[in-house]
């Protein structure tokens, strides 16, 4: 309800506040592992080296191959050149050379008749040459590659050598490239995010560091690391903007301080004059103006305390009559209509809780309007009490949900710390409290305390005093 139509607004000191609040911090170990600098530098390095690797190995596998296929021409011909060699000169020993010599050779006539033939060729003598034009044939299972020479005068020598250690060295080369390209990748993968690591530590303990700063406790400067590189100068660059937000911290608080006290000591004077005219005069309003006072400095106390970030309130525990805080709220936050049980007790700092309530109902009053109705509601159970404080104004925006409760949020024109300092005093009572839009129109805050189970004799009150009266002095000086 501290929120209107109008845009949030939030001051800077706030925001830079949120932007270093732990858990909200650079890094985080709860992020997801494939958005991490880590992971995209492994992947981006393996992809990178197996792209290249991939180049590498095809160019080494393509000039292995390259080289076996050449050796193998260079052996066949070899061969056949040696073979041919020996048509012309008869006295070398032709017969032995044309048909013992090479394990596949054939001797062909003019007329295409085979007339000599090696040993594994033995079914083609004396018969037509086989093989036509073709420079590749099978033999017995296996493949024969072959050239051809001229033999002098008796034809044409066929040479041939098996291809099966050449196509055997190819396929296991082949499969040694595909084996690489399957394997490669994964094995970088997995280097690359190993040697990230180890890269990336320096940077990911300053981001841990970075995430664990406080503003509201310690703006001490991240300690640098011995070597220098990129994480060294990141370090030095966040501990200079410390040093610039603990300067500007520096400055704010010194003028929060000055405006406490330009307000503290009029209000010091005001409460002491109006406790006179009330005593001498007995007037209700001038009661109700020092009341006011009273709440004038605790909000004053608490501007001074969120703006720092340190909700430092300490409670006085007394049992007081509800009767008698609802008398109080009545004073404070005229036509306000109550309703519920409110002949109990509540074990509660007086202020404190007035402070609260004061807010929701001060709140729900500027909202209804001077026509619209403020309703406060008092439930008890062994567990708990419950304050509801329903108003007939437009409701909360559905879009704003616990921004509500954010210190220094407002659109309404207040200074948007009702609801906050409403939330931290009841959950400093053990309580909490919580808003929604009611479904019949307007809004609804439930503050609810823990249950005070006391005995008829008052054991179990501790360090709590019973009160008739609620204290109404503010908790903390305000300082000169």
């Amino acid at each position: 309800m501290t929120q209107g139509a109008r845009p949030v607004t939030t001051p800077a000191g706030a925001r830079r506040a949120a932007l270093l609040t732990p858990g909200a911090g650079l890094y985080s170990a709860r992020v997801a592992w494939r958005h991490s600098l880590r992971f995209r530098l492994a992947l981006t390095y393996s992809a990178l080296s197996a792209a290249l690797l991939m180049l590498i190995t095809l160019g080494v596998v393509s000039l292995l191959l390259s080289r076996m296929e050449q050796q193998f021409v260079d052996r066949l011909n070899d061969r056949a050149d040696t073979l041919a060699g020996a048509f012309t000169n008869l006295g070398g020993g032709f017969g032995q050379s044309a048909t013992g010599a090479g394990a596949y050779t054939l001797v062909v006539d003019r007329d295409g008749q085979v007339i000599a033939a090696s040993l594994a060729l033995r079914e083609f003598l004396n018969s037509p040459y086989p093989f036509g034009t073709l420079s590749r044939v099978p033999v017995q299972g296996t493949t024969v590659r072959a050239v051809k020479r001229k033999a002098g005068d008796f034809g044409t020598l066929w040479v041939g050598l098996p291809e099966d250690d050449l196509i055997a060295a190819r396929q296991s080369a082949l499969s040694a490239l595909l084996l690489a390209l399957v394997t490669a990748p994964l094995i970088l993968l997995l280097t690359g995010w190993w040697v990230g690591r180890r890269a990336l530590a320096g940077l990911e303990n300053a981001a841990n560091l970075a995430d664990r700063l406080d503003p509201a406790v310690s703006l001490a400067p991240l300690p640098l690391p011995a070597r220098e590189d990129e994480v060294q100068r990141l370090l030095v660059a966040i501990n200079s903007l410390l040093g610039r937000i603990e300067a500007q911290q520096a400055r704010e608080k010194q003028l929060l301080g000055q405006i406490v006290h330009e307000l503290g000591a009029p209000l010091t004077v005001l409460k002491a004059s109006l406790s006179r005219a009330e005593a001498r005069l007995g007037d209700p309003e001038v009661a109700r103006a020092a009341l006011v006072a009273d709440e004038l400095t605790f909000t004053t106390q608490d501007l001074m305390q969120l703006a720092r970030g340190q909700l430092e309130l300490k409670l006085a525990w007394h049992y007081i009559p509800a009767l008698t805080l609802r008398d109080r709220l009545d004073r404070l936050v005229p036509g306000t209509t109550f309703t519920g049980d409110w002949g109990t007790g509540i074990l509660c700092d007086p202020d404190r809780l007035t402070q609260a309530l004061r807010n929701l109902l001060a709140n729900g009053r500027r909202h209804a309007g001077a026509d619209g109705t403020v309703t406060l509601d008092l439930r008890e159970t062994p567990e708990q009490l419950c304050f509801r404080v329903r108003d007939s104004g437009p409701g909360l925006p559905p879009e704003l949900g616990e921004q509500i409760f954010e210190p220094f949020v407002s659109g309404a024109g207040s200074s948007g710390l009702g609801l906050s300092v409403a939330r931290q005093i009841a959950r400093m009572h053990g309580g909490d409290l919580s808003g929604t839009n009611h479904p019949e129109g307007g809004a609804l805050f439930t503050l609810t305390l823990p249950g005070a189970a006391l005995g008829d004799d008052g054991d179990d009150l501790d360090d709590a005093d019973v009160l008739d009266e609620p204290p109404l002095t503010p908790v903390g000086g305000m300082g000169t």
